[in-house]
């Protein structure tokens, strides 16, 4: 016996398509009895974001195919059975594989992987044009145990005078969780070890700006009751839930594009499947200008290049799943790190040394 479904009439570039939803009512998140058609309708009422957000790049999908309580699948290839308009990008890996991922350049594509069971969104910082050079900066602040949202907000205010300093537009968003994002776009011009070196180079100027409330220490041992500047966001295959995505928490929060006038004030527990929407509807997407200029990231280039030669600031750890990179120092944390030994294996004697 076939599944109940439905049919949604989505914006494609030569008129409405029909998108099939097959068991629209299956429950997805249970606290709040949003089902799989709330969650296409919600995609639906925020349609000219999310694909904006996600346009021509290569986009990872977070499924949920029983709801948020379930198993969850991390797709990075596009899943079987897409019609043939939905479109995608191909990425190569460094063992040598590659994966045709989703890339959305229409609205039905978005409501097809809702059909998938796909919650969450999160697309790469390049584009299919040329995926290896990124058009996007992305300044992630992550508040660890012992801090709040609200220190991320103050962090990201500060992220907005230095930003400023440079003559750079930053444009914020709420996580959906208890960080806050801010995106800057750039001319595509480096490699993802630059814009990631580039990116260190601001959290570790933003953390001598404010030592007591921000860290860019990548082993968490280090970082304290601090907000973490997590510059490894940058790395190669490293994604994050894009604007007007939602998140696959209790309350279905959705990672919402901010004005910096609203930043100070903000609550992101407000702003959910539930609300956006209209949010939408009455002040329309807020990020619409992000592509009207790129900015050059030499200035922060040249800020890691003074880091190395006046502080002895090279690289940091990479996340550990990365092959050992060039310049990187030893990645294994401070507590676990052994001391280094003599030739006979013995640790070495401090002191003077002994006269012959």
């Amino acid at each position: 016996m076939a599944s109940p479904s439905i049919e949604l009439a989505v914006p494609g570039p030569d008129g409405p398509r029909a998108v099939r939803i097959s068991n629209p009512d299956r429950v997805y998140f249970p606290q709040l009895g949003l089902t799989k058609r709330d969650i296409a309708e919600y995609y639906l009422a925020v349609g000219d974001g999310v694909v904006a957000a996600l346009w021509e790049r290569p986009c990872m999908l977070r499924r949920f195919p029983e709801g948020i309580g379930g198993e969850q699948i991390y797709q990075k290839r596009l899943p079987k059975g897409a019609p043939d308009w939905v479109q995608t990008a191909r990425v190569a890996f460094p063992s040598g594989r590659h994966a045709d991922e989703l890339c959305v350049t229409e609205p039905a594509s978005v409501i097809w992987a809702v059909q998938m069971s796909t919650i969450e969104f999160h697309p790469w910082h390049s584009r299919r044009a040329d995926t290896e050079r990124p058009d996007e900066l992305r300044i992630d602040l992550d508040p660890q145990p012992g801090t709040s949202y609200e220190d991320a907000r103050r962090v990201a205010l500060a992220v907005r005078e230095l930003l400023a300093e440079l003559g750079v537009p930053g444009w914020p968003k709420t996580s959906g969780s208890r960080g806050i994002h801010i995106f800057v776009r750039i001319e595509p011009r480096w490699g993802f070890t630059e814009v990631r070196r580039a990116a260190l180079a601001l959290a570790r100027e933003l953390e001598r700006r404010m030592p007591d409330l921000v860290t860019s220490r990548w082993w968490k041992e280090e970082r304290g009751p601090r907000v973490f500047a997590d510059y490894n966001q940058n790395a190669r295959d490293r994604t994050m839930a894009c604007a007007y995505s939602i998140r696959a928490r209790p309350t279905a929060p959705v990672s919402t594009p901010l004005t910096w006038d609203e930043v100070p004030d903000a609550d992101p527990e407000e702003l959910t499947v539930r609300t956006v929407p209209e949010r939408f509807a009455r002040l329309g997407d807020v990020w619409s200008g992000i592509n009207e200029a790129a900015w050059s990231i030499e200035p922060l280039l040249e800020w890691a290049a003074r880091d190395e030669r006046d502080r002895g600031q090279g690289d940091a750890p990479y996340p550990p799943h990365f092959p050992k990179m060039e310049g990187e120092p030893m990645r294994v944390s401070p507590s676990r790190a052994k001391p280094p030994t003599s030739m006979d294996g013995a640790p070495p004697i401090s002191g003077p040394a002994s006269k012959p």
